[in-house]
C-alpha cells in the first residue's frame, strides 16, 4: 500500500493515476476540497480527510502493509493571498511545511514505514540560476527576500529533518527538487505577493486560441528548465520501487527551453483560424531568470529519463488533456 498525502492537488492526482495504473494499492489524503475527493472515491480509492498541521489526524492513517509515503500536500506561495507589504505568514509554511513533515516523520519511525518521497524547492539554489546545469551537489542559495523566500526555509527545513531521520532512523527518504510543473490542474490563477493573476502559461495559451498577439518580456533567449505531470507521477513511481534512490534529485526535463521557443510552440499548437504574432518587449524586465538543473542522478539511481523533453509533445498531451473534458473537477469552486 503507499499512501499519497495531499491527492487533491494536481501533481497529487496525477500521481494517484499512475500508481493505480501500474498495479499499486493506493490510499489517497486531502483537506477542503470535497469536489475533487468525491472524484477519488469514485475511482474506488480510500480517501481520507487529512490536514498535515494536526498530530491527531495521522491517528487516521493505515499502520498495517504500507510500503510508501508519497508527501505533496504543503503551503505554496501560488496559493497564499497575503500581500507581504502588509501582513506576514512565515509561520504558516514553518506549520504546514516543516512541522507537517515531521509529524509525517515521526508516524513513519513509529509504524516502521521506510519510504518517504518528498516534494522540495528548486529556489533552494536561486543564485546558481543561469550559471550551469545545476547538480544535487550544489550549495544552497536562496533569495531571502520577496513571496517565496519563507516557503523556501520551510521546505529547506523540511528537507533536512528528511536527511536526519535517513542518517538517524535509516529511512529511505527521497527528496524531488521541483521546477513549474506543467499539466491540467487548478493553477490557472496564482498569486504573486498576495495578488491574484493569471499564469503565463494560460496567458500564453488563451491568446494563441484567439489569434492575439503574444508579448516576451525582456531577453527571448532567457531559458526555462520545465517537467510535465506525467513525468513526475512516472518519476515517483520508478523511486517507489527503486532500493537504490535516496536522498535529494533534481526533477526537471533537463532542457532550456527558451521564452521564444516556448511561444513558438505555443501559437504552433494551440493557435486555430489565426496565427498569432509575437511582440517583442525588451524593455520590460522578466521577473524570473533562466536556469537548468542537471538529470543524470535521476537516471542513473532510478532509471528516470523524462518522457516529455520535447516541448512541442508535451504542447500536444496537455490541449488534448484540456479539451478532453476528464479534468473539469479541478475547475469546479464548489468546496
Amino acid at each position: 500500500m503507499i499512501i499519497v498525502i495531499g491527492a487533491t492537488g494536481f501533481i497529487g492526482y496525477y500521481t494517484l493515476r499512475e500508481l493505480m495504473n501500474n498495479g499499486y494499492e493506493v490510499v489517497a489524503t486531502g483537506r477542503s476540497n470535497k469536489k475533487i475527493a468525491k472524484h477519488i472515491k469514485d475511482m474506488g480509492i480510500q480517501y481520507l480527510d487529512f490536514d498535515l498541521r494536526n498530530p491527531h489526524d495521522i491517528e487516521k492513517l493505515p499502520v498495517e502493509n504500507v510500503k510508501g509515503i508519497v508527501l505533496l500536500s504543503g503551503l505554496l506561495p501560488a496559493n497564499s493571498d497575503v500581500d507581504l507589504t502588509i501582513d506576514e505568514n512565515a509561520a504558516d509554511y514553518i506549520k504546514v511545511n516543516t512541522l507537517g513533515t515531521l509529524n509525517v516523520l515521526e508516524y513513519m519511525r513509529k509504524n516502521k514505514i521506510n519510504k518517504l518521497i518528498a516534494a522540495s524547492s528548486y529556489a533552494d539554489v536561486y543564485q546558481s540560476w543561469g550559471k550551469y546545469a545545476i547538480k544535487e551537489t550544489e550549495p544552497r542559495c536562496p533569495i531571502l527576500k520577496g513571496d517565496h523566500a519563507a516557503y523556501v526555509i520551510s521546505k529547506n527545513a523540511a528537507c533536512d529533518m528528511i536527511e536526519y531521520y535517513n542518517n538517524q532512523h535509516a529511512l529511505q527518504g527521497i527528496i524531488f527538487r521541483l521546477p513549474p510543473v506543467y499539466g491540467v490542474g487548478p493553477h490557472d490563477i496564482i498569486y504573486e505577493n498576495g495578488k491574484s493573476k493569471k499564469s503565463g502559461i494560460t496567458i500564453f495559451i488563451e491568446k494563441a486560441k484567439n489569434g492575439e498577439p503574444i508579448e516576451i518580456h525582456g531577453d527571448p533567449k532567457l531559458y526555462r528548465d520545465i517537467i510535465y505531470v506525467k513525468d513526475v507521477a512516472r518519476a515517483i513511481r520508478l523511486a517507489l520501487a527503486s532500493e537504490k534512490a535516496k536522498g535529494l534529485y533534481n526533477m526537471t526535463s533537463g532542457v532550456p527551453l527558451t521564452l521564444r521557443e516556448q511561444v513558438e510552440t505555443v501559437i504552433k499548437v494551440f493557435s486555430e483560424n489565426k496565427k498569432s504574432e509575437i511582440k517583442y518587449r525588451p524593455e520590460l524586465k522578466n521577473s524570473t531568470p533562466s536556469f537548468l538543473f542537471d538529470m543524470t542522478k535521476a537516471k542513473n539511481d532510478f532509471g528516470f529519463i523524462p518522457e516529455y523533453k520535447d516541448y512541442e509533445k508535451l504542447m500536444i498531451e496537455y490541449k488534448k488533456e484540456l479539451e478532453s473534458g476528464d479534468f473539469s473537477f479541478f475547475y469546479d469552486k464548489v468546496q
